[in-house]
């Protein structure tokens, strides 16, 4: 697995400042997607536990509110497991903090069963499509595009929005 990049503060990806980093690797390839460097799996660089250790370093002073992990695609087969690893680590040791994830997979048919959602507060999903591209929305670029309220989706066993 690999990554892309990461960004230190970040406040466009999720509420508030935010480490976000951004997996390397979509099969999707939207049309005008905002981030088509991170298509090819084998760009980027490789994704390993410095990597994890350096994101957690970076979230701990009390002004970052959380991680935001995007694409490239951070559910996709190739990926998942690295997504999981490093949302677990940072749920360990940042139990108060939040993490969202953008992924073109969808939660009810492609996600719901997945172990990595036990440490996702946030999920943008869909894949973004720039016929229902639309500048005013909130933490998502396209309308077929949902932010769901991960854990509270689990519990009831729906999609519950969130609802900021």
């Amino acid at each position: 697995m690999r990554y892309n990049k990461i960004r230190k503060m970040d406040i466009s990806n999720g509420p508030g400042v935010r480490v976000s980093i951004f997996m390397q690797g979509c099969a999707f390839n939207c049309k005008n997607c905002f981030n088509p460097e991170t298509h090819d799996f084998a760009g980027g660089e490789e994704f390993n536990q410095d990597i994890i250790d350096k994101v957690l370093k970076l979230c701990e002073p009390d002004y970052v509110e959380g991680l935001s992990i995007l694409g490239g695609e951070p559910m996709h087969p190739k990926n998942i497991e690295g997504t999981e690893k490093l949302a677990r680590a940072f749920k360990e040791k940042f139990p108060n903090k939040n993490i969202w994830v953008w992924s073109g997979f969808t939660f009810d048919k492609d996600l719901k069963d997945k172990d990595v959602l036990k440490y996702i507060d946030v999920l943008v999903d869909g894949q973004y499509v720039e016929d229902l591209h639309n500048p005013t929305l909130k933490w998502k670029g396209s309308s077929n595009q949902r932010v769901i309220d991960v854990q509270s989706s689990l519990k009831k066993n729906e999609i519950v929005l969130f609802n900021d």
